[in-house]
């Protein structure tokens, strides 16, 4: 669990983001520290993946302000993304390419060389326990298997903190469950943040969750500390309330 005493990895203060007319995050602020995961839960369009793209410099937000392990993510967007492995929803693979290939070519675009790469790719392989497919063409894996070299190729960088979009989408529940394990396994080395519209699935490997509607912060929860609470919250909206 983390250490309060620690600074944070994850500093958000006032985020809010609009495209055109339209505010998909409104005054949100929360952070994280070391060995935390944290989970982003809210139904479709509650602005979950609008923050995961503002905290991973795809986005910029229309006011506040966002720090990964101590830089902005506007003014200090490179330092801030070297920090940060992301595994979006839809993970972009190349289907041609064999798995050590794939993994070999990302470290490459993250700056790692020769041997350090090579003994990168065989460390996240071997984290991940899927050596015995480095050579098989990735088009050709199983979901649960494309996940986990997507995972892979996150950790690369040795990141301080990984950003799992919707991570057991699509997987069958085996699948799920070795999703569970390697995320709480991963918790012990970096930061996590992983969002979904169902609770069970966060509930299942955070510290802690951020609740979203309509792109505002409802509250954050201990989910050691209330998890029957969460299981009965009710949320109610006042009519004509802004969105």
């Amino acid at each position: 669990m983390a250490d309060s005493a620690v600074p944070p990895v994850v500093l958000v203060e006032h985020l809010t983001k609009y495209y055109g007319a339209r505010r998909a995050v409104s005054d949100v602020s929360f952070d994280m520290r070391p060995g935390e995961v944290m989970g982003l839960l809210g139904p479709n369009g509650s602005g979950k993946s609008t923050i995961l793209r503002l905290l991973t410099g795809y986005l910029h937000p229309s006011s506040g302000r966002a720090q990964i392990c101590g830089f902005d993510v506007v003014s200090q967007s490179l330092q801030a993304r070297q920090c940060v492995g992301y595994v979006p929803e839809d993970v972009p693979l190349y289907a041609q390419m064999r798995v050590d290939e794939f993994l070999t070519f990302m470290g490459r675009l993250r700056g790692l060389e020769g041997t350090g790469c090579a003994r990168a790719v065989a460390d996240v392989v071997e984290r991940l326990s899927f050596g015995h497919y480095r050579n098989q063409l990735i088009g050709k894996l199983s979901r649960g298997y494309r996940q986990r070299v997507a995972i892979a190729q996150a950790l690369l960088g040795r990141p301080k903190l990984l950003v799992l979009d919707e991570p057991t989408n699509g997987l069958d529940p085996r699948q799920i469950i070795e999703v569970r394990e390697l995320v709480r396994a991963l918790a012990n080395d970096m930061a996590i943040l992983v969002t979904s519209h169902i609770l069970v699935e966060i509930e299942r490997v955070a510290h802690r969750v951020a609740i979203l509607l309509d792109g505002r912060l409802l509250g954050v929860q201990a989910l050691s500390e209330s998890r029957m609470g969460l299981e009965e919250l009710f949320l109610s909206l006042t009519e004509g309330e802004p969105q």
